[in-house]
């Protein structure tokens, strides 16, 4: 299975503050990767790393060969990374599909998430395109609001809609950042349904992290812990869900 991201000796935050700290990974194409760690652990920082939306000290960052780490956030959007943000960042003040179409536009940027469609040179082609009415096959509840605003969604109804947002500029990696937080458990159940089969049978590899450990590592092919800003397992999803000793010990939770 070929490699779609290599991150090398990667050294990141905020300012002069360094919150990763010599981080190594690969994913291979099709493949789904559980971020895991305490709170604090640096995970969030990682993904928007990646995103293009901290600082970055050191290391290198490669997405199907092409270098991210030179690339501002947008270039990152045009190079296939598609980020969903713990903010969500939907534009509240737009309808439903509004929200997806503006995103979905070539050479237009979306607020606030570093987000970007366009820029082919750097794009590589990708089968079945993400378009507005895919993404309201797969969250039914988007159809049927399609012209409410962002701010008349719940807070599961935004979710699904940043999500959407990140689909439609048809990545080659969807960033999940705590996709299930706060949101009730009927909702949890469908977005894990749907993360699933974006990965599951769609192929498009992710990275998730969540505080929900069980949940995730059940959908995902690989496990990563986070322990204060450095790397300290890497392994099988499946091996790891079957560790909950290891859980308990790095993240302080067996279930």
């Amino acid at each position: 299975m070929p490699e779609l991201l290599r991150i090398e000796g990667l050294s990141a935050g905020y300012g002069q503050a360094v919150v990763l700290q010599d981080i190594a990974l690969t994913l291979p194409e099709g493949q789904t990767l559980a971020l895991l760690g305490r709170n604090g652990a640096g995970k969030t920082t990682l993904i928007d790393t990646l995103a293009g939306a901290t600082r970055q000290h050191a290391g290198t960052i490669h997405l199907g060969g092409v270098a991210l780490h030179p690339l501002p956030a947008h270039q990152r959007a045009a190079a296939g990374i598609g980020w969903v943000p713990q903010e969500r960042n939907i534009f509240a003040s737009l309808t439903v599909h509004e929200n997806l179409t503006a995103v979905a536009r070539p050479a237009r940027a979306s607020a606030g998430t570093g987000e970007a469609a366009g820029t082919d040179a750097i794009a590589p082609a990708r089968p079945r395109p993400w378009t507005p009415e895919r993404v309201y096959d797969m969250f039914p509840r988007l159809a049927e609001r399609k012209t409410h605003l962002g701010t008349q969604l719940s807070g599961g109804e935004q979710q699904m809609l940043a999500v959407g947002r990140a689909l439609v500029l048809n990545p080659r990696l969807l960033l999940l950042d705590e996709p299930l937080e706060g949101l009730a458990p009927i909702i949890v159940q469908e977005l894990l349904r749907a993360i699933r089969r974006i990965t599951r049978e769609e192929g498009l590899s992710a990275i998730i992290v969540e505080q929900h450990p069980q949940a995730i590592l059940a959908i995902s092919d690989h496990a990563a812990v986070l322990d204060r800003g450095r790397i300290v397992h890497t392994g099988s999803a499946a091996t790891l869900r079957q560790q909950p000793g290891l859980l308990d010990g790095w993240l302080g939770v067996t279930r």
